[in-house]
């Protein structure tokens, strides 16, 4: 008889080790499990199999530690097993009703078909509600630490209760509450690659959602496709302030920039280090490295946040770079959280490096009221408002809308979330409609009005919270230097193909405004 023991198991307890142990030497014998009964035969146990889902996760708030130290974990928590004990990983596939079929299936290929588990020669060892699932196949459960099912009341704390205990506790080493109920094993590994301080950065970060992501209503098919469309730019508009040695890509989403860099011959001696917290992008970056897409080899990926603490070694880095992701920082964690970024790279950089940073960008004299004429002409006026469950028939509805109806939605949902409010009122004037609001809430809008495939995902996203006068001054406190070379400016094809015809800005007086710069380029040097 096999003991299939699925889980994320981030660590080993000692209880586990001793219900396992008391399993194997009475040979299942007078266990009870998750129904109630009790076994009354003996069976000899042939192996403890421990399926470790979630396997291709790591650095994330579900999954903080990789695979590889799960297994590594495992096997020495089994050395004092009497039994042959095998460790199998099993990638993340979405929420899938046959998730327990499909780990079977995975064991079964990954041990060459050695390990056919079935309800006549396994039974589970499971506490959570995966239970259902090997139920379902006609697999009886041992419950581990489950004491009642139908209460959810537990002997003692599960697994992950013990990673939460360590990661809120500063000297957990010490701590008797929780080293004993912790096996050997698990000390011993956690100690030696330092994952306490690792998994308490990972669960404490405000920003990343559980799976490592900033946002789970992003669409990754059009994501990607934008980040690769729009690398050549980026790289032509920084190229000529990139110091060559290390160099660092923050945000680097799948590679783009780096692929870029990595071509030019100034660059040819430089190493390229790419940092990315969100998964699935970072996978794409391997995947990408895997297929020799880059042409200088010294590219190296890794997947951590860089808002919370230090990404790279300090006074390391010749360059950084950064696009699109300080306005993402300000959007999704604080303002706190923002200041600690531009300290970070700050310590990162050498005497006389350079941090890149290209962004979108708010108005100087933001708080101004202005009177904002849309056009009603180019969409439909009915209906703003309606909701829609499938994103791809929102995104249809919004670019119906005209330019008009599609502010009125634009004022319900923006940062609906965070409990703001765009705060406007509609004057006719010669038989036009005009908004009056605050430039910097205008200048939002006409930034965020066009991205409609992943609106809900833009709608928490703050564009205009500084202007160039603001990040002058914040990179000064920070001890940078702003180059000259430093601008605000209005891309030309976000002018002639989302303003023009559509938006037009006032004065209360009626003088017409120019469009607020779309984007700045921020060269700071450390001195």
């Amino acid at each position: 008889m096999y003991l299939l023991f699925p889980g994320r198991h981030h660590l080993m307890t000692s209880f586990q080790f001793s219900y396992l142990q008391n399993l194997i030497e009475r040979g299942l014998y007078q266990a009870q499990d998750v129904e109630g009964e009790i076994i009354d035969q003996r069976h000899t146990i042939e192996g403890v199999v421990f399926a470790v889902t979630s396997a291709n996760h790591s650095g994330t708030k579900r999954n903080p530690i990789p695979f590889y130290l799960r297994a590594m974990m495992i096997q020495e928590f089994c050395k004092e097993l009497k039994v042959p004990c095998y460790v199998y990983g099993i990638d993340d596939v979405g929420h899938v009703p046959n998730f327990a079929a499909y780990t079977v299936k995975q064991i079964r290929h990954q041990s060459d078909l050695s390990l056919d588990l079935n309800p006549n020669n396994t039974y589970v060892i499971c506490s959570t509600a995966v239970l259902n699932m090997y139920q379902e196949l006609g697999y009886k459960v041992l419950p581990a630490e489950l004491k009642d099912a139908q209460k959810q009341v537990f002997e003692t704390e599960l697994p992950w209760d013990m990673v939460e205990q360590i990661a809120a506790s500063p000297q957990w080493q010490h701590d008797d509450s929780i080293t004993l109920k912790i096996h050997a094993s698990t000390q011993q590994i956690w100690q030696t690659y330092g994952l306490a301080e690792k998994v308490k950065n990972i669960l404490s970060d405000p920003i990343i959602g559980e799976d490592g992501d900033i946002t789970s209503s992003r669409d990754y098919n059009t994501y990607v496709r934008q980040m690769d469309e729009i690398a050549e730019i980026q790289f032509k508009e920084t190229s000529p302030y990139i110091l060559p040695g290390r160099i660092g890509d923050i945000g680097c989403a799948v590679g783009s920039w780096i692929k870029q860099a990595s071509d030019d011959s100034k660059l040819r001696e430089s190493d390229f280090y790419g940092i990315e917290v969100a998964r699935q992008l970072f996978d794409i970056c391997n995947q990408r490295k895997h297929n020799g897409e880059f042409s200088n080899p010294n590219v190296f990926f890794a997947q951590k946040n860089a808002v919370t603490s230090l990404v790279f070694e300090k006074n390391a880095m010749n360059t950084i770079h950064t696009s699109s992701l300080t306005h993402e920082i300000e959007s999704y964690g604080s303002r706190n959280d923002l200041l600690s970024f531009i300290q970070n790279r700050y310590d990162e950089l050498v005497s006389g490096g350079v941090w890149i940073n290209r962004d979108v960008i708010g108005p100087e004299n933001g708080d101004q009221e202005v009177y904002m004429l849309l056009t009603e002409e180019d969409g439909s006026n009915d209906a703003f408002d309606q909701q829609f469950a499938d994103s791809k028939a929102l995104s249809a509805h919004l670019k119906g809308l005209s330019t008009y109806s599609r502010f009125l939605r634009f004022a319900q949902d923006f940062r609906k979330a965070e409990k703001e409010t765009v705060d406007y009122n509609i004057k006719e004037i010669d038989n036009q409609k005009y908004i009056v609001l605050k430039l910097r809430d205008a200048a939002e809008y006409t930034l965020t009005k066009d991205y409609t495939d992943n609106w809900y995902s833009e709608m928490h996203e703050r564009f205009c919270f500084w202007s160039f006068t603001d990040w002058e001054a914040e990179l000064k406190k920070a001890g940078f230097q702003l180059a000259k070379n430093s601008h605000a400016y209005n891309n030309p094809w976000i002018t002639k193909n989302r303003f023009d015809d559509k938006v037009k800005l006032f004065t209360p007086d009626m003088q017409e405004l120019p469009y607020p710069p779309t984007n700045a380029l921020l060269i700071a040097r450390k001195v």
